[in-house]
């Protein structure tokens, strides 16, 4: 394992970090999520640097954990924000902050520890 995965992995694990935060502080509600720009900014913008840094990390290590962390999809939501960002789903958002990026930070955690 290369030096800068692990690197990565420590920056994935602090935006995960950020969006557990931002839910605790905001609200872990659906509807004051999807009604809330703001709120719906920052998690999109946590998501979004996971994302980016998902992109940076070497082949070896996704293929090593390709089972646990679907890394492509992970990517191809960087790619929707970045150029479809007014046609994200709000739901799929809410989705990937109180499902899937809790799953990654377990992964982080693990993976770190």
């Amino acid at each position: 394992m290369l030096t800068r995965d692990r690197e990565y992995i420590h920056h994935i694990q602090s935006y995960c970090e950020d969006v557990a935060d931002a839910i605790a502080e905001l609200g872990n509600d659906r509807d004051v999520f999807l009604n809330n720009k703001h709120y719906i900014s920052a998690i999109s913008m946590y998501i979004f640097q996971i994302s980016e840094l998902c992109g940076g990390l070497s082949e070896d290590f996704k293929d090593a954990h390709r089972s646990e962390i679907p890394w492509a999809l992970i990517r191809g939501m960087r790619n929707r924000f970045a150029h479809a960002y007014n046609k994200m789903d709000r739901i799929d958002i809410w989705k990937a902050a109180t499902i899937d990026i809790p799953n990654l930070k377990v992964f982080c955690e693990r993976f770190l520890a």
